[in-house]
């Protein structure tokens, strides 16, 4: 059977469109970089984009519906070939899948002048496409097993409908918000709780014997399950004291189960420790959800839910768009001072837009933390860029 990296070097076309990874990666730490670079102007009101949402609406959506989905596309169209050993979606059929989620992104940035419901339909269109995709991928390989990645596809379909229909009636508590953010750390937790070991073992299997990380075990799918409780709850009831409880211990669990994989061991590769930093900010997220349920007048839920994302999020999404984009280009697996400057810049705004959620702190913090955003996600594009668009140095 041929391999897969032996049927992707006999692919003749760009080598943008030779694997999944590299269109949606540029393309979506592009678009992060520019949503929340626009996103400060306008909500000070220096000026206006052709949208019909709002500066606030618009970047919550782009960021949860356009930016996660861009990643999650990179990183499950280069994983599912290695899951079912067949070919890639590579060439044309990889650029029209990229157009849809472009014709999206345009579809939402110039819904002022068109219609909210046809730019709601041309930018639902993007995961329906790309779950039928992965779908039909994973069957035709018959890898049963990761079907479950389908369901947070799904979560994310359903919840940006939602979205949608709570933008164009006026009606709705969040809950297109909530959906979309929940199913993101589920995925965080269900991938992440696979990967963050694994990377993990294997760096520390070349250096002195010691603690290894626990593989995942029927602890971690117990773990997970109060967790999309939690997630359930947080979705549905986000002021109730009871989930509040459920956060609680949902962050708790995390909390454990982040401990059980020697991260304390990685501190010498930031390839490595930096997926450990952001899942951090899971159980980060489920604590601040619940001190803003139980003391509002602490932190606010809005600057609360900014543990996921501001952290878990956008830290996860770029530790595995720095580290696959490395594997999948022959480039050796260590960050260099440029990488790292990356994730010290997410994680410094991380930190501000989390202070951010405390009053007193909100206009310094909120300006911190954008600037950082946009040095992590445009310094992203500018070291990545032409390793991204340039033919692998292994092919």
């Amino acid at each position: 059977m041929t391999s897969t990296a032996e049927q992707i070097r006999t692919y003749q076309g760009p080598a943008i469109l030779s694997y999944g990874f590299r269109p949606f990666f540029l393309a979506g730490a592009a678009w992060a970089a520019l949503t929340v670079a626009l996103w400060l102007p306008m909500l000070n009101g220096q000026f206006k984009l052709p949208t019909a949402f709002s500066p606030i609406a618009w970047h919550v959506h782009e960021l949860i519906y356009g930016y996660v989905p861009a990643v999650i596309a990179g990183f499950l169209l280069t994983a599912v070939p290695n899951w079912t050993g067949r070919l890639p979606v590579v060439g044309g059929r990889l650029l029209a899948l990229f157009l849809v989620w472009l014709i999206g992104r345009v579809a939402i940035l110039t819904s002022l002048w068109t219609d909210e419901v046809v730019a709601a339909c041309l930018d639902s269109a993007f995961l329906a496409v790309l779950g039928l995709v992965i779908a039909r991928e994973i069957a035709a390989g018959e890898n049963w097993r990761n079907m479950k990645v389908l369901v947070a596809l799904a979560a994310l379909f359903v919840g940006n409908v939602v979205f949608h229909v709570e933008a164009v009636t006026g009606s709705g508590d969040g809950y297109g918000i909530r959906i979309g953010i929940a199913a993101t750390v589920f995925l965080i937790m269900l991938i992440g709780g696979r990967i963050i070991p694994s990377f993990t073992r294997n760096w520390l299997a070349r250096r002195d014997p010691g603690r290894l990380p626990i593989p995942f075990n029927s602890l971690d799918i117990g773990i997970i399950a109060v967790s999309i409780i939690a997630l359930i709850g947080w979705i549905v009831a986000p002021n109730h004291g009871f989930t509040a409880l459920l956060l609680i211990v949902a962050g708790l669990a995390n909390f454990a189960r982040l401990a059980r994989w020697a991260g304390e061991r990685t501190l010498d590769e930031p390839l490595v420790v930096i997926l450990h930093i952001a899942y951090a900010f899971v159980p980060v997220g489920f604590v601040l959800l619940a001190l803003a349920t139980l003391q509002p007048e602490i932190v606010t839920s809005t600057g609360a839910v900014h543990g996921w994302t501001a952290g878990a999020i956008p830290l996860m999404t770029l530790a595995v768009m720095t580290r696959a984009s490395l594997g999948h280009t022959g480039q050796e697996l260590t960050a260099n001072r440029l990488i790292q400057f990356l994730y010290l810049a997410a994680i410094i705004s991380a930190c501000a837009r989390i202070a951010a959620g405390f009053d007193f702190l909100r206009e310094p913090m909120l300006f911190v933390s954008s600037i950082f955003w946009v040095l992590a996600f445009a310094g992203l594009v500018a070291v990545y860029g032409p390793m991204l668009t340039k033919p692998s140095s292994s092919s």
